[in-house]
């Protein structure tokens, strides 16, 4: 298990870009579980929206980015370097994220060559599935 001090040796993201808050497994250049405890004090939900706080879809998505960081730069070859988004493809959104929930958010690497790679992700809470889509990423 990483802590938030641990996720944050790995990967350059930082307040208020971090939406991981810990890995609960990690197999490092293949898959991990991370988590997002979503709270009313959310920068974002002052205007998405004010009276009906819903934590925005692309922020999922890079949640979901930041659990798939941690997987590729965990590995010693990496360790030092950012991986950077390539393309997002087939992204669905199945459930709103409110305050109050605890986002999982699960990336399984499907596919590697060189720098690049694409991870299938899953975000879910309380085991309903919240948004799944392909990550296409680049390690530089």
């Amino acid at each position: 298990m990483l802590d938030i001090m641990q996720i944050q040796e790995i990967i350059p993201h930082r307040y208020p870009f971090l939406f991981v808050d810990k890995i609960t497994e990690l197999e490092e250049g293949k898959r991990a579980v991370g988590y997002k405890n979503v709270t009313m004090n959310e920068y974002f939900f002052a205007g998405h929206f004010p009276d009906e706080p819903v934590m925005p879809g692309a922020l999922i998505v890079e949640a979901l980015a930041q659990v798939g960081a941690v997987i590729i730069l965990s590995e010693e070859g990496n360790k030092g370097k950012t991986a950077y988004f390539g393309g997002i493809n087939g992204t669905k959104f199945k459930r709103k994220v409110l305050p109050g929930d605890v986002l999982q958010l699960e990336i399984d690497i499907i596919k590697r060559k060189g720098p690049v790679g694409i991870g299938k992700a899953v975000a879910s809470v309380d085991g309903e599935v919240a948004a799944v889509g392909e990550l296409t990423f680049i390690v530089k």
